[in-house]
């Protein structure tokens, strides 16, 4: 059942004005005293210093707390090739995540280019304007190339959302899923749906939390991949079997299934063939690739995620970006490595035990959430994320060597992420007032 009609959606967009960020300053400017030093002459001061130690650009500009989101609109949510200027609502929406849930300033760069060559070249350029750069909706492989090639020659933190974001979530997920099942994630069977960003990163993730590469079976539109099929990219081929077989075949004693596909892709009868305690994590937007009903009516043990708020265990980016940004942001990493990624893969799959709180049950219109199999992943608005996520992201570059601003008072710095995100929050609210 939707929340909103077509129209609430677009008024939502285009009124009291059109599109969801402004940019306001953040310095007074209402005489010649403010007007001397926000420009000339007294802009000159700051500039002189960042000439003389690049560093103060983050003590004297928002570069420590700007994201550049960057796309060209290749492969835009469900919506395919839709084009950098139809995506551009979609980039705007990501800023107002990064603001809202992290306090994280961003703007979205929407760049009509399709060569991934000429992608680098750009964002390489842009790396004097941001402290960080999260690349969305680029089609794949271009992504993978684009990324891979962007986080050796920059050096400020480089992600690409479709791809971990997903894979984190899920990968959270998984650890949970494991627990409750009794389950070793060494000897898990994976099976997955969908071969583009989101389930090459999601499967090399898994890789990282234990799971054994050769059990895992990636199928594409042309079947599973494996050795004998001659039209693999790189990407695709690491996780190629040995020889050919049926999505039934795979499915058969599999532990864990993970759909980022279409929907009705897994029907009740493949379903069946899983093991005991199966994990399912149907993630195709808007329709799974089984109904959490349908699944539960077949398989009752069956563990159920997908991407809907109207599900339980929703799988969200939103749970891990804006949290793992500003972990990196604040200890001024040089990169969003593996072990920063499982570091927030494990608080959130921690946070999950903990109690939900009041206030989070209240907004999904339930008494209470427990640990257990429809609860596997915090709520994305448990306001516990800001600290749990992040400052376990920030821990974790720091021991890795990432970060050039360690943070000495770590129990301080959890508790100003609270504050700051609700001081934000304050703000925004009473400039939507302000339109009413």
């Amino acid at each position: 059942m939707s929340l909103f009609t077509s129209q609430e959606a677009l008024e939502y967009h285009r009124i009291p004005r059109p599109g969801k960020i402004e940019v306001l300053p953040s310095k007074p400017c209402l005489n010649q005293k403010d007007l001397s030093m926000a420009y000339s002459p007294g802009v000159a001061l700051p500039c002189l210093e960042i000439e003389r130690d690049p560093a103060l650009a983050e003590e004297y500009t928002n570069r420590g707390n700007l994201v550049g989101v960057v796309s060209n609109g290749t492969a835009v949510l469900g919506l395919g090739d839709i084009g950098a200027l139809a995506g551009k609502p979609v980039m705007e929406g990501k800023g107002v995540l990064f603001k809202v849930f992290a306090d994280v300033d961003a703007f979205d760069i929407n760049l009509d280019v399709k060569d991934p060559d000429k992608i680098i070249e750009i964002v390489k350029a842009l790396e004097p304007t941001f402290g960080g750069i999260n690349l969305e909706d680029i089609k794949g492989p271009d992504c993978f190339y684009i990324e891979e090639t962007l986080i050796k020659e920059m050096k400020i933190p480089v992600f690409h959302d479709d791809q971990h974001g997903t894979a984190i979530i899920s990968g959270a997920g998984l650890l949970n899923g494991a627990e409750i099942a009794n389950r070793k994630i060494a000897d898990m069977k994976v099976v997955v749906i969908g071969a583009g960003a989101a389930g090459i990163a999601c499967a090399k993730f898994y890789v990282t939390l234990g799971v054994d590469p050769k059990n895992i079976y990636m199928f594409d539109s042309k079947g599973l991949i494996h050795k004998g099929r001659k039209d693999l990219n790189k990407y695709k081929a690491q996780f190629a079997q040995d020889k050919e077989a049926t999505l039934a075949e795979a499915l058969t004693g599999a532990h864990l299934f993970l759909g980022l596909s279409k929907k009705d892709l897994l029907s009740p009868e493949l379903l069946n063939l899983m093991a005991p305690t199966p994990l399912v994590f149907a993630c195709a937007n808007p329709d799974p690739e089984i109904l959490p009903s349908v699944a539960r009516a077949v398989r009752p043990d069956c563990i159920v995620g997908t991407g809907r708020s109207d599900f339980a265990n929703q799988i969200n980016n939103v749970s891990g970006f804006p949290y793992i940004f500003r972990g990196a942001l604040d200890v001024r990493a040089t990169a969003i490595n593996e072990e920063m990624k499982v570091a927030a893969a494990n608080a959130i799959a921690a946070l999950a035990k903990e109690p939900c709180l009041d206030e989070v049950c209240a907004a999904y219109g339930e008494k209470h959430f427990c640990f257990g199999p429809d609860y596997v992943l915090p709520k994305p608005f448990d306001p516990r994320l800001i600290e749990w996520e992040t400052v376990a992201v920030a821990q974790a570059a720091m021991q890795m060597g990432v970060a050039r601003r360690p943070i000495e008072d770590m129990q301080a710095y959890r508790a100003s992420l609270t504050a700051r995100v609700k001081a934000s929050n304050e703000r925004a609210k009473k400039l939507y007032q302000s339109y009413l």
